[in-house]
């Protein structure tokens, strides 16, 4: 077998954990920088400040600078009409195709509404707790080029489902335009308002309120570095989902499977940015050159070569290793957004694997099932944040409240120990609000 590609290729990395350097370099692979290195933390903050401080003045005159749009407080808010405009316009079988994807998502959502809980315990304390929604929700969908119908119903539905009683949605309109799909999806998961505004300036605008644009409880939705900042900015004012980074994909393939079906999964990442990352984790050399041959072939082909190439040559790998068991924990390490289980038994392997977003199984399950009709959302942690976080949920819309009660005779139960425990923290009138209760039942 010809090892041209292992020793010549120009495009991802190729690591071996049989090679004896091969701690240091997939130690280098975790360390590359994906970010763009662009440090866009002081610009937006001039955005955010000057929303908070002059409202609908400076949304209207930053819509005018970035958009080359020129809005009031009539007509940034996209009416009724336009909206049904826009869905006459599209193809029947596009929007047919959200309503489709919309019903998956929204039952797969409504399986995850917590129960509430209200029990005594042995001294008669009575406790539990409750979910409540956030009275609003703004959602942030990207325009322009990268109008993604398909997020909005991710963002919307589980919103939607937990019980959020108004949704409120910007996307920017370039000289004018929005995507018409963009705008059939705000209608079928259920959005109440749709502004046609973006940036960091629609951020601060759902953050702290502007003319007509009400403040919300919760931001979501992705959007480019200004955006993902600009949400960073905001929290604590408002809840955000996460901070977003460039799309991830793993697959973990054994040589049974056809190369060019891979090569499509690791593309389906690729060529969503530069900054992008795919990953192939292979215990069979002659599969892995097979995928590198069909990568490279398929980038040729593609109407995003330049975007999938470079995230293809700067950011990604594929690993040999000696057999698949090894793969479990350099898929925890890597923490990936997308995690496929391209192998005979991807359940052995799904035991062993505690972090990733979203885990596809088996030869017939791609990434891009999931992010459209699968029914999870595709709203997954990225930079390795699967260690720590999850996805989007009707959790992201929901906050659980404890419920604390007790009579008379529980709180002389539990009373002279949490006194005790105030007066060693040196907080007086915390004892004395449980003593004066005490010295009353005494009474």
């Amino acid at each position: 077998m010809s090892h041209s590609l292992f020793e010549k290729n120009a495009m991802a990395r190729i690591l071996n954990t049989q090679d004896p350097t091969f701690a240091e370099e997939f130690a280098a692979f975790l360390a590359i920088d994906r970010d763009d290195g662009v440090d866009v933390g002081s610009a937006v903050a001039r955005i955010v400040r000057d929303v908070r401080c002059n409202g609908f003045d400076a949304l209207a005159r930053l819509t005018k600078e970035f958009d080359r749009l020129e809005i009031d407080e009539k007509t940034v808010r996209v009416s009724e009409a336009e909206i049904d405009a826009a869905i006459a316009a599209c193809n029947p079988d596009d929007v047919k195709a959200l309503e489709f994807a919309a019903k998956r998502i929204r039952v797969y959502h409504q399986r995850q509404i917590p129960v509430d809980v209200r029990y005594t315990d042995d001294l008669g304390v009575s406790l539990g707790w409750r979910w409540t929604p956030v009275d609003s929700a703004g959602l942030y969908a990207p325009g322009g080029r990268a109008a993604y119908p398909s997020s909005v119903l991710m963002n919307a539905i589980p919103a939607r489902v937990a019980g959020a009683r108004r949704l409120a949605m910007v996307s920017p309109a370039p000289d004018g335009e929005i995507n018409p799909l963009v705008l059939a999806a705000a209608r079928i998961s259920g959005v109440d308002e749709l502004y046609r505004i973006g940036g960091a300036q629609a951020v601060a605008a759902l953050a702290f309120g502007a003319g007509p644009i009400a403040a919300v409880d919760v931001i979501v939705g992705p959007g480019n570095a200004y955006v993902a900042e600009a949400k960073r900015q905001v929290f604590g004012t408002v809840g955000i989902d996460s901070i977003a980074g460039p799309s991830e994909i793993l697959v973990v393939a054994d040589g049974e499977n056809n190369p060019d079906w891979i090569a499509a999964d690791l593309l389906s990442q690729a060529e969503h940015d530069p900054s992008s990352q795919s990953v192939l984790i292979t215990d069979d050399k002659e599969f892995a050159e097979r995928v590198l041959q069909a990568v490279d072939a398929q980038i040729d082909e593609s109407e995003r070569a330049e975007i999938a190439g470079a995230a293809w040559r700067n950011n990604s790998a594929v690993v040999v290793v000696g057999a698949l068991d090894e793969a479990p924990s350099l898929v925890d390490a890597i923490a990936p957004e997308h995690l496929e289980l391209a192998v005979g038994d991807p359940e052995a392997l799904l035991v062993q694997i505690r972090h990733a977003g979203a885990v596809f199984l088996g030869r017939h399950a791609p990434e891009a099932v999931g992010d459209y009709v699968a029914g999870p959302d595709h709203v997954l942690p990225t930079a390795r944040a699967a260690r720590y976080a999850s996805g989007l949920s009707v959790m992201d819309f929901l906050k659980r409240t404890s419920i604390i009660g007790c009579d008379e005779h529980a709180l002389a139960r539990i009373g002279p120990a949490a006194a005790r425990l105030a007066d060693a923290e040196g907080l007086p009138a915390h004892a004395n609000s449980i003593r004066v209760r005490l010295k009353s039942v005494d009474d």
